[in-house]
């Protein structure tokens, strides 16, 4: 699939930083660093989150593509740089180091590891890469990544808010604490989540979540949950249904998938579609004042892989964090016995930072949709094609 919107990432949990080159981005559309850093500020924010938000405050440094606050039309380069990096400068020194130096063996030592975690990737990327100290695995598979991946999306929010396009997170439901109520007023539900340390809108429902969380926290415990992302303004037919790979749904539950701990998408009414009748499933078409309308949202904004013109509506479950003060059986790799899994410096709930993260990661969906589908090398010829 040929993508408009293209990036890659990189940089390591303890390395030097963390980059992205983003691609295709017309020229004339003011990007604010403020903008990014407003938005990583809330990936480390959330009731339950660990030390290592303690130690970095996230702040993205624009190294080219954008003159003056404005897209010139050339890649984009972002940095972050990681704070905790000069406690593992040895460690995680790029360069050769000097390995009959008993003290940088030490140093390395002390951070190597073989004992396997359950539920991380260690002991598939051990047997993936080859690799015989678990520091390699951990480094890369860590979530520390999403803090680059979502200074991308907040690029991708600067450009679709050029069309009113809004995104907005909420959190459902923190382990068995879970938000029933309805609220219809996007701002409201914007507004209310960002007040909230859980980012649930219920004032009531999130004092239980931080309850819950204290709980966990006590017996050396993790938590996950679900969240919902919501966005507006969305123009009907972006995506497609003559591939698999152009479907915007499969591509938005890809996108979502793919965030470290998430366990399921959904888009609309999701898996309780299972349980409905086709006749209590489907919005019905209406005409009002000579327009075609709906008076409901299940199908979640999306319909034969394309986006319908309602709002997009995508929830997802993550996992509890496996990190936990109280380590699970494990293996050691090296030794072949029986042992405790390694313990790195973890969160006991991070539901509320992934909703903003899986928030930024459907923009990028969205953005590459919209531009696919509108086109143009500048903001003004975009909006042209768009017809504003």
């Amino acid at each position: 699939m040929n993508k408009k919107f293209r990036f890659l990432t990189s940089g390591e949990s303890h390395g030097k930083c963390l980059n992205a080159i983003i691609e295709g981005i017309p020229s004339g559309i003011p990007v604010c660093a403020d903008e990014i850093n407003t938005k990583l500020f809330r990936r480390q924010q959330g009731y339950g989150r660990g030390g290592r938000m303690k130690i970095e405050t996230d702040k993205v440094e624009i190294k080219s593509g954008i003159r003056h606050g404005i897209t010139t039309g050339a890649p984009i380069c972002l940095e972050i740089i990681n704070n905790d990096y000069e406690n593992w400068k040895t460690v995680m020194c790029p360069e050769m180091v000097d390995l009959s130096d008993e003290d940088v063996i030490k140093l390395i030592e002390e951070k190597s590891f073989t004992k396997l975690r359950p539920g991380h990737a260690d002991y598939a990327g051990s047997v993936k890469y080859g690799f015989d100290d678990l520091r390699n695995v951990l480094e890369r598979s860590s979530a520390r990544k999403t803090a680059i991946q979502t200074a991308v999306g907040s690029v991708a929010e600067q450009i679709l808010k050029q069309f009113n396009i809004e995104g907005v997170s909420t959190v459902r439901k923190i382990g068995k604490i879970e938000n029933n109520k309805t609220l219809f007023n996007l701002q409201e539900i914007k507004e209310l989540s960002e007040k909230s340390e859980v980012r649930c809108f219920d004032a009531e429902t999130s004092e239980k979540m931080k309850q819950e969380i204290d709980r966990a926290k006590s017996e050396g415990n993790t938590l996950g949950g679900e969240f919902e992302v919501i966005f507006t303004n969305i123009p009907a037919g972006l995506g497609s249904y003559v591939h698999y790979d152009r479907a915007i749904d499969g591509l938005i539950a890809q996108a979502v998938m793919s965030i470290p701990a998430i366990k399921s998408v959904e888009i609309g009414a999701g898996k309780s579609s299972a349980g409905l009748y086709g006749s209590e499933m489907h919005d019905p078409f209406y005409i009002k004042n000579g327009k075609i309308i709906r008076k409901t949202n299940n199908a979640g904004g999306v319909e034969g892989g394309m986006t319908n013109g309602q709002p997009l509506i995508v929830k997802a479950a993550m996992k509890p964090i496996p990190t936990m003060l109280k380590p699970l059986p494990t293996v050691d790799i090296k030794t072949k016995t029986a042992a405790e899994a390694h313990f790195e410096r973890s969160d006991t709930c991070a539901v509320p930072a992934c909703a903003v993260v899986a928030e930024a990661s459907i923009a990028i969906v969205l953005v590459d949709e919209f531009l696919d589908k509108f086109g143009g090398d500048s903001l003004k010829e975009l909006k042209a094609h768009y017809g504003c």
